[in-house]
């Protein structure tokens, strides 16, 4: 028998944790019927200096059977101007693997992007998974805009300093979208949001912290979400999600950034695992607390929910 070196024990274990003990890839466990294709939230991306942010998650679901693409668009920008530009993604995806049509699985902001290529584009949506997504407002954006709108100081850094870092982030991610940040927190306001909802309203619950219709022009749609700000103090992403909490009023229960009934659309998995916004992607680096739900796990279910609804 080989013997394991430590380092071996250790990669080993590293491994087993990445898919769970109990969670080791089953052949064809997460083989749905149509391509999985991931969209990513505000100041999101597919890859930046070898971080993935769906860390981890593709490999997880490709391990199991599925085919999966990560696609990326302007990281801050209306979810229509993303949507156009992710729905001449999904035409490139289809050409590439034959494939009728895709699910879609949206994180944060990526939830109303995903939704308006469903709303506009039918014909190329299997079904619509939003996750932790902004689909009916966060007080983070409402009070942003309100400082915004109450000092031009606050205006021109907010606007200034925040399109620097959007596109920073656009170019190391080595795309090139214009980027526009007020845009993308007027469309998470509740206002912004409601009016959104109007023009694109399949999903959305009609009562407040409701489930939404589950399926809508032969499109199914599902959400979940985490419900915790902070899961782990040596996770430097937690100081984010902690931070901006602040922002809800005292008692309701949110992600850190997005309150758990705003994320709730059609088909309401769960809005109460033990995670925040950050660990919803796996970030960062798969860094979670003891207690935490396993977010490869969640991913890998679903991608198996979606096969056996044939999907």
């Amino acid at each position: 028998m080989k013997k394991l070196s430590i380092v071996s024990i250790l990669s080993l274990i590293f491994s087993m944790n990445s898919y769970g003990m109990s969670d080791a890839p089953e052949r064809g466990y997460t083989a749905a019927n149509y391509p999985i294709v991931f969209a990513h939230g505000l100041f999101g991306f597919e890859n930046i200096l070898g971080v993935d942010y769906w860390y981890g998650i593709p490999e997880a679901l490709q391990g199991g059977g599925a085919e999966v693409y990560v696609t990326q668009v302007a990281n801050s920008q209306s979810p229509e101007i993303r949507g156009e530009q992710l729905i001449l993604q999904i035409e490139d995806i289809l050409a590439i693997s034959g494939a009728e049509k895709v699910n879609l699985i949206g994180h944060s902001h990526g939830g109303p992007t995903t939704r308006y290529v469903a709303s506009v584009r039918p014909d190329l949506v299997a079904s619509v998974t939003s996750v932790g997504g902004v689909n009916n407002g966060t007080p983070v954006a409402d009070t942003l805009a309100e400082w915004s709108a109450d000092s031009g100081v606050f205006n021109w850094a907010l606007d200034g300093l925040g399109n620097t870092f959007s596109n920073t982030i656009n170019y190391l991610a080595g795309a090139d979208y214009e980027q526009d940040l007020m845009a993308s927190i007027a469309s998470m306001t509740f206002e912004g949001a409601a009016d959104f909802n109007a023009r694109h309203p399949q999903g959305i619950p009609t009562e407040a912290c409701g489930e939404g219709d589950y399926e809508v022009n032969g499109i199914r749609y599902y959400s979940w979400t985490g419900a915790a700000s902070l899961t782990n103090v040596l996770d430097p992403l937690d100081l984010v999600t902690a931070g901006a909490s602040l922002f809800f009023p005292p008692g309701e229960k949110n992600d850190g950034l997005v309150g758990i009934c705003s994320t709730h659309l059609g088909m309401v998995i769960r809005d109460d695992f033990f995670l925040n916004h950050m660990d919803e992607v796996n970030q960062t680096f798969g860094i979670m607390g003891i207690s935490s739900s396993d977010p490869l796990a969640i991913y890998r279910t679903h991608a198996n929910r979606l096969k056996r609804a044939g999907l």
